[in-house]
This record gives C-alpha cells, structure tokens and sequence, in this order.
C-alpha cells in the first residue's frame, strides 16, 4: 500500500516537470517550512530524514532521493574531495548528503538557475547548520560565462582543483556542462563525476560519450537504481573517474 501511494505521488510530481520545471508551486517553500518545524536544529541527519518524510508522506519533489543519495555518500565518502560543485541545487537535499560524507574542511559549490530555490536550500543548509560550508550560486555555466568567470574569479577555481562534481540539473546539459569544466582545467586525474537521471528522464548523449571515452578518459560505473521515492520507474547513476 505505502509502494502504491508512493508511486501516485510520483506520478502526480512528473505534472510539474514539464514547462513548469522547477519554477516552483508552493511545495519548495512548504518543505523549507516543514524541516524548520519538524527537523532538530543543527541536526544533519535528522533535516535529511525529515526532509525524505516530506516526499514520501507529503508531496513529491525532485530530490535524488534516499536510494540514490546513498550511491552519491559511498562516492563522495570514497573519493574525500576538498572541493566539490554540484550543478543544480534545487532545495539543497543533495548539499546536505554531500557536505555529510565530505572531508570537514572541503567545501561545495551549488550552482542553482532559480533564486528562489536556492533561498529555500540555504534556510535548510542553515536550519541543519552546514551553512558555511556550502556555497550557492544563482547561474548556470552555460550562461554566457558569467558562472564560469564567478567560480573562476570569487572563488579561486583554478586547473586541476575540482575534486568532484554532482550532476543533477537539465539533464540536456550535463554533456555540454562537462565540456565547459573540461575547457576549464578544473579537473585532475581521479577526479569523479557523479551524474543522476541518466536511465529517467534520461542522459543518453552523456551515457554516450563516458561509453566511448572509457579506460582512455574516463573510468565508469553504472549503478542500476530507481527514480526518486519509488521503486517502479528505472533509473542509472553514473560515478565516473577523469583519467586525464
């Protein structure tokens, strides 16, 4: 019964992630409402598991979710980045499982195009008390070089500094995404990339390209999954490692 009131949730969800993507309806600012009520302050783990409550009992968000956001703590618990990005914040679920498993003295840069979403992560960053150790970013790197020249120029990316980087945003955008972290020289060899939604709603040209570069530029596990906060729709996510 709970796997078919998960799935209509879900169901109900997709309605909104078409020419309404993530512009926000209310539920963004419900849930930032809700971990502030609900969550222990200054608790990590508890605003995680208040805020997978919220999606499984309340209203269905885009998150990674708890199934994925595991693959996603092995990855960044393994590879120990001291500087991460993560491209698409959305309300700063992911933030708070990655600021979890990373070293205390990294430090992980969120790049979110709604301002409105990356006011709702950093009430939550700061309710769970990891808001000085994640920092967001209204932009996109493809919007003419304005992100680019920030991360660049107000904090310090320089060639071969980027430990790690989370993909979760327009899924057409990962591939073109990479390149432009590629021209930059962020990454170094060992640096992994974490990808999302490659199976659903689908990454095909990204999953593409990590296939034809494998063990020349790049070494890629796929990890078989599920869509977030259900167990029906398939999903992929993709740790990949730069080989330089």
């Amino acid at each position: 019964m709970f796997l078919r009131w998960s799935y209509v949730r879900f169901l109900f969800g997709l309605r909104h992630m078409g020419a309404n993507w993530q512009v926000g309806d209310g539920r963004e600012q419900a849930l930032a409402d809700y971990v502030c009520a609900h969550a222990r302050r200054h608790d990590i783990d508890d605003v995680i598991r208040t805020i997978d409550e919220f999606c499984y009992t309340k209203s269905y968000l885009i998150n990674v979710g708890d199934e994925k956001g595991r693959i996603l703590d092995r990855a960044v618990a393994a590879a120990r980045p001291r500087r991460l990005l993560e491209l698409g914040t959305y309300c700063g679920y992911s933030a708070l499982r990655i600021a979890r498993a990373m070293p205390a003295d990294a430090v992980l840069y969120s790049i979110e195009f709604n301002p409105a979403n990356a006011a709702v992560a950093q009430r939550i960053w700061d309710h769970a008390g990891i808001g000085d150790r994640v920092v967001v970013i209204v932009g996109t790197l493809g919007d003419g070089g304005r992100t680019l020249s920030a991360l660049r120029e107000e904090h310090e990316f320089i060639s071969g500094s980027l430990d790690f980087v989370f993909l979760d945003h327009v899924k057409e955008e990962y591939l073109p995404d990479l390149h432009r972290i590629l021209e930059q020289d962020w990454l170094r060899p060992g640096s992994v990339v974490v990808a999302d939604n490659v199976k659903y709603p689908g990454a095909p040209e990204y999953r593409a390209f990590m296939r034809q570069h494998e063990r020349v530029r790049w070494r890629t596990r796929e990890h078989r999954t599920h869509a977030e906060y259900q167990k029906v729709l398939k999903d992929l996510v993709l740790e990949s490692t730069y080989l330089g």
